[in-house]
């Protein structure tokens, strides 16, 4: 299956959790693999923690600094939504501002 920088996806090890991509869809081409962030319920929005709204109802709040690097060959990934290219900018943004220089 192909995957997608802001595709929301549900891996079998976390049988009730939700996940937003977000690595650049160059970097999930070139290695296979991609990053991800948990998507959680009752969380209230913050510098680090963006809401959310799938195009197909999905609704949270991800978790920006929460970053996980997923193999989908070796683990059962399934596409369960996606987010606007909005809420893709936002959650961009903040991982990057992690990352950078003091």
């Amino acid at each position: 299956m192909k995957y997608n920088q802001g595709d929301i996806i549900q891996i079998d090890t976390y049988k009730k959790q939700l996940f937003v991509i977000v690595s650049k869809n160059a970097f999930i081409r070139a290695t296979g693999i991609f990053h991800v962030c948990p998507i959680l319920q009752n969380v209230l929005p913050g510098p680090v923690h963006i809401a959310i709204n799938g195009k197909d109802k999905t609704k949270g709040t991800v978790i920006c600094e929460q970053i996980k690097a997923i193999d989908p060959e070796l683990r059962n990934c399934r596409r369960m939504d996606y987010l606007a290219y909005e809420d893709i900018m936002d959650i961009s943004d903040v991982i990057q501002g992690l990352f950078e220089y003091d």
